[in-house]
């Protein structure tokens, strides 16, 4: 794809460059904090001895770091797809194209479309936070909390991941949320698939700028798969 049409590539790179680094901004501000946090959230521990005080903040701190990952990646995608809705619109288009197009296609006015993702958007950034806190909670159980909890999270984030991209996809046929969990949980192993690598790709540095043209490519081929319509093409 990058080949095949650089110039509307390069373009869909600029918003996800603008959102990475307000978002490199604010996660660099919570991990300069993240020792008084830390301390916030666990005043249980003031009166403990240095050694287990120390490991239980220290715990803490890692739990805030993974949460505002989680959330960062969300809400960098949310934003990405927010300031560069047009770019990342076309290069969906190019890809439904490819592959048929779309039986049908809705015409939604761009200020509608635009309120529409945001307040989906929203939508799925509260449920993700909602599915953090227990997450955070379960990140101070030794072990299990620096083991398990970080492969949830990349699964928790990787699946919220996937239904804010194909969002775009779906308003197209005139569906919303609701129908893009329907359509996601019936090839839940591939939305899942799809989701985590992407999630843990944006982990990466410069992977989220590099790579959102992509992801908003291979979400619309997963939106087309999970409707039953034809990808071969793209």
């Amino acid at each position: 794809m990058y080949a095949r049409n650089p110039g509307l590539i390069l373009l869909g790179i600029v918003p996800a460059l603008i959102s990475a680094a307000l978002f490199v901004a604010a996660f660099v501000t919570l991990a300069y904090f993240a020792t008084d946090l830390a301390a916030l959230v666990t005043p249980f521990a003031d009166n403990w001895s240095a050694g287990p005080r120390g490991l239980a903040r220290t715990v803490a701190g890692l739990a805030l770091l993974g949460v505002g990952g989680l959330l960062s990646v969300l809400l960098f995608t949310a934003v990405t797809l927010a300031i560069g809705d047009p770019f990342y619109e076309k290069i969906s288009e190019w890809v439904e194209r490819r592959c048929g197009g779309v039986p049908d296609a809705v015409e939604v006015p761009f200020w509608r479309s635009l309120r529409r993702s945001v307040a989906d958007s929203v939508r799925l950034v509260a449920v993700s936070l909602l599915v953090g806190v227990p997450l955070f909670a379960a990140g101070f159980v030794p072990l299990l909390g620096q083991t398990v909890v970080p492969v949830l999270g990349a699964l928790v984030g990787g699946w919220f991941l996937a239904l804010e991209l194909v969002g775009g996809p779906f308003y197209r046929r005139g569906m919303r949320l609701p129908d893009r969990r329907r359509a996601l949980r019936a090839h839940r192993p591939q939305a899942l698939g799809f989701g985590t690598a992407v999630f843990v790709a944006f982990l990466i540095p410069l992977g989220a700028v590099l790579l959102t043209p992509a992801a908003v490519a291979g979400a619309t081929l997963l939106a087309r798969r999970t409707l039953g319509q034809p990808v071969e093409g793209a």
